[in-house]
């Protein structure tokens, strides 16, 4: 166990040639928009079918399904925080999303992890501050996992991943 390798991707997650991806779950775990719905559509209707005995997941954790139809073996089903302003220890519960993720990796035995910006989207948590969540958390973790991939989808939290990993 030791410090994980952290990349910046600016590109579509689904198309991402890694052990697993993580997933920018709702609690459900059942689809929803974004990238879940991409994830979801990516890998075909098995991972709904997989997710459903699964009960749902609370904020700040993760649960792991396999890939199905994407080029990666597992997808892991995170969590993330609604943003609300902050107070509702949103950083922590977003922080644990990463922290889950690669224990399940390490339990998968992934070696390579590609995650999403966890929250960013309609749960409106602030891009600048997830991803220094994510960076931080990520160089923090004991694991087994060589390498995290930070895959954007937007020109803005690429470069803040960028500046973040002094790229």
């Amino acid at each position: 166990m030791g410090p994980v390798r952290i990349e910046a991707a600016l590109g579509d997650i689904t198309r991402e040639r890694v052990d697993a991806v993580v997933n920018a779950a709702n609690g459900s775990l059942l689809g929803g928009g974004g990238v879940d719905g991409a994830i979801h559509r990516a890998a075909g209707p098995e991972l709904l079918e997989a997710c459903r005995p699964l009960g749902g997941c609370p904020t700040g954790d993760a649960k792991a399904t396999p890939g199905f139809r994407l080029s990666a073996t597992w997808v892991i089903h995170a969590v993330g925080p609604v943003w609300h302003g902050g107070g509702r220890g949103e950083p922590g519960q977003l922080a644990s999303c990463y922290l889950r993720a690669l224990e399940l990796a390490d339990e998968l035995g992934a070696n390579s992890v590609a995650f999403p910006a966890i929250s960013t989207g309609v749960y409106r948590f602030p891009r600048e501050l997830a991803a220094r969540t994510a960076v931080e958390t990520l160089r923090a973790a004991p694991t087994g996992v060589e390498l995290a991939r930070l895959v954007a989808f937007d020109e803005e939290t690429y470069r803040l991943y960028l500046q973040l990993l002094d790229v």
